[in-house]
């Protein structure tokens, strides 16, 4: 596949970086001469100097001829005039932009986004998708990372294992056995930062984080049987009241009536413009690493502090304060990788990485057959996957013990006619049934081909 990626910053290179590994013919365009360069140098790819929404720049690109174009710049506009071009001009079949200004996503402009007008096909906001995830995570405090699939049927849950794990030292094969009513799949282990399926007989070890698909109705049984029984955060406060702060403010006055929200922004402006939009949200106007910020805020008594503002120094000092002035837990986003090995020495129970949760998304549209969902974890060495099978899919008509699947892949779940059903060797896929599972970053390939779409299907 031949896909142009608009824009080499952390999310440009991000996707570029994974599909040329999966050997796809990639072309990056960025203004920045720096930016093109670093991508020449790090990655397989062909990148050059440009305006990616000039057509001459996206035909020195390849645009006569790509299968798809991704545009995840720094400027909207540019994200949306480039797919437009590429429509009018290139005829490419596939357009991703990233579209960060609210007022574009509001329903009364959706037109815009029409195949007749932009031709976007698929639009991809990173503050709804960070801030959806970290509601995702307050609902479920005692995991690190989840995800949803199947219309939210099934939750992929991460749950780190510490000392006081009850089940550290246990064969997963003993946890079947001790549970047999528990319909969870344990698909994944990182540990010592390597990430890999484990087998039965593999033990859970202190400091393991394992990575669990089960119906969503169980997860939180399931958190208990791991020794975490943090109840759902009624107090909140949130630091930072930029675009993913108000929308997490904005979201859970919508969702919850009972839960108390405090939001801490610096700017003296947007902390007014904010809170004439907030109905029952207390907007707080100081800085989240002043300590009396903190205490005016009721820091004390708050069951979780989460930091979005958009220096991930700040986010993490304020997260390390939080927690040492009395927050029971604290949600943290980072953006650059090289702080991930602080977040637990730090005091700091999990961190949102809002590329990681943004190549996701784009992921999703990228992988070929019929890929409903696609949650990037452990920095990228393994993904979690929502397939459906379709009548031509090769993983039809076996028994899975017999199936042609590898062990660097394992099924979580399937969902048959809206029931939810805990995979076993003897099963059977069907028609329609849709999948949800492990894959190594080297095994994307072969879920690909598993779930592909022959061309007789249509």
């Amino acid at each position: 596949m031949k896909v142009i990626i608009c824009g080499a910053g952390q999310v440009g290179s991000g996707i570029a970086e994974r599909l040329s590994v999966e050997g796809n013919d990639v072309s990056i365009i960025d203004a920045s001469p720096k930016l093109v360069e670093r991508a020449n140098e790090a990655l397989e790819v062909s990148a050059i100097a440009g305006n990616a929404a000039h057509p001459d720049v996206l035909e020195r690109a390849g645009a006569n001829d790509a299968d798809m174009l991704i545009a995840v710049t720094l400027h909207d506009e540019v994200n949306m005039v480039a797919c437009q071009v590429a429509h009018t001009l290139f005829d490419i079949p596939t357009k991703i932009a990233r579209v960060r200004a609210q007022t574009y996503l509001e329903k009364q402009w959706s037109r815009l986004f029409a195949r007749e007008s932009m031709g976007i096909d698929h639009i991809i906001s990173p503050e709804i998708e960070v801030g959806n995830t970290i509601l995702r995570r307050l609902e479920l405090p005692g995991a690190f990372e989840t995800a949803t699939f199947a219309d939210g049927k099934v939750t992929m849950a991460g749950i780190f294992c510490g000392p006081d794990c009850p089940v550290v030292d246990t064969p997963l094969k003993q946890l079947t056995e001790l549970f047999p009513d528990l319909p969870a799949i344990t698909v994944a282990l990182a540990r010592d930062g390597k990430l890999f399926t484990p087998r039965g007989q593999d033990q859970i070890e202190e400091g393991d984080e394992v990575y669990l698909i089960a119906p969503t109705e169980q997860i939180a049984r399931i958190l208990k049987i791991f020794g975490h029984e943090e109840r759902q955060a009624r107090r909140v406060v949130i630091a930072g009241g930029g675009n993913i702060g108000f929308y997490l403010a904005h979201s859970i006055e919508t969702r919850d009536p009972n839960l108390r929200v405090k939001v801490i922004e610096k700017q003296r402006e947007r902390a007014f413009e904010i809170a004439e939009q907030l109905d029952r949200a207390v907007v707080l106007h100081g800085s989240s690493l002043s300590e009396d910020m903190l205490r005016e805020a009721d820091i004390t008594s708050a069951d979780t502090l989460v930091a979005v503002t958009n220096d991930d120094q700040i986010n993490l000092l304020t997260s390390a304060l939080a927690k040492q002035l009395g927050c029971k837990s604290s949600l943290c986003l980072v953006n650059s990788a090289d702080y991930s090995g602080m977040i637990r020495s730090l005091g700091i129970d999990a961190q949102i990485d809002p590329r990681a949760t943004t190549v996701s998304r784009i992921l999703q549209y990228v992988r070929r057959g019929r890929i409903r969902g696609v949650h990037s974890i452990h920095n990228g060495t393994g993904e979690i996957i929502e397939a459906e099978v379709l009548e031509t899919a090769p993983i039809l008509h076996h028994p899975l013990r017999d199936a042609p699947i590898s062990e660097g892949v394992r099924i979580g779940a399937v969902l048959r006619d809206g029931e939810v059903i805990k995979p076993n060797g003897a099963l059977e896929l069907e028609v329609k049934d849709r999948v949800v599972l492990f894959a190594g970053a080297d095994y994307v390939r072969e879920v690909e081909q598993m779930f592909r779409v022959s061309p007789d299907y249509f």
